[in-house]
């Protein structure tokens, strides 16, 4: 399957403002992932990350109870406003993924993370590329939602998260099931580089992530199914 703005168009809000993830094409394959799950009043979803409040605000449009986090002051305020102009109930809080929620399951989970490789040492503590940077393999925050994952679906609940396969999908779906959920690739969409990962094109190709003459990337929604 191959991505274009057409069929991956993300949902358009009224306000991103700089340092806050613009909704993109992961966005609009997360969304198009989301409108073919059973989703009514009585569903309570989780968005992990939520940046602009993009799949918060769609989840909310299907009828759900929504609840979305992100640990960007901006970000909060953002999507907070963005729910506002859609005239949207969305419950919006601050705080690390899933620790915002405490003691809190839910029937779905949706999560757009910060996914790009990158050769820094740390995770950035702020500034615009905390939206994206996720350390050497991208995976920081992969990781720690296949491993919260379990705590935060109720039975039969699922996560949907959207991650690039730079980040190796095969990993994603062995923690996953690791965890005793039941996983599998339901979206593919090869998208062009992005300008952050053109400017990272050889020092992708150093650690063996990409070839250096690529300049597409592939994105996967990967779909969870708690026991």
């Amino acid at each position: 399957m191959t991505a274009d703005t057409v069929t991956l168009a993300p949902p358009v809000l009224p306000w991103t403002p700089p340092g806050v993830y613009t909704p993109q094409w992961d966005t609009g394959l997360l969304a198009r992932a989301l409108g073919r799950e059973d989703v009514g009043s009585a569903t309570e979803v989780l968005d992990l990350g939520t940046g602009s409040g993009a799949l918060a605000i769609q989840a909310a449009r299907l009828g759900a109870r929504v609840t979305a986090v992100d640990i960007s002051r901006l970000a909060v305020l953002a999507a907070r406003i963005n729910a506002l102009l859609a005239r949207r109930r969305v419950r919006v809080r601050r705080g690390d993924l899933a620790d915002a929620v405490p003691g809190r399951s839910y029937d779905l989970v949706v999560s757009n993370p910060p996914y790009v490789p990158s050769p820094a040492a740390r995770l950035p503590l702020r500034g615009r590329s905390r939206a994206w940077e996720a350390g050497r393999d991208g995976r920081a925050f992969v990781d720690r939602i296949c491993a919260t994952a379990p705590s935060v679906l109720r039975p039969g609940g699922v996560l949907l998260i959207v991650h690039s396969g730079l980040c190796d999908s095969r990993t994603t779906l062995r923690r996953l099931s690791d965890a005793g959920l039941r996983a599998r690739v339901t979206e593919r969409a090869t998208v062009p580089y992005g300008p952050v990962l053109r400017s990272r094109k050889r020092w992708l190709a150093q650690e063996g992530l990409a070839d250096l003459a690529e300049n597409r990337e592939e994105l996967v929604v990967i779909r969870a199914e708690h026991a």
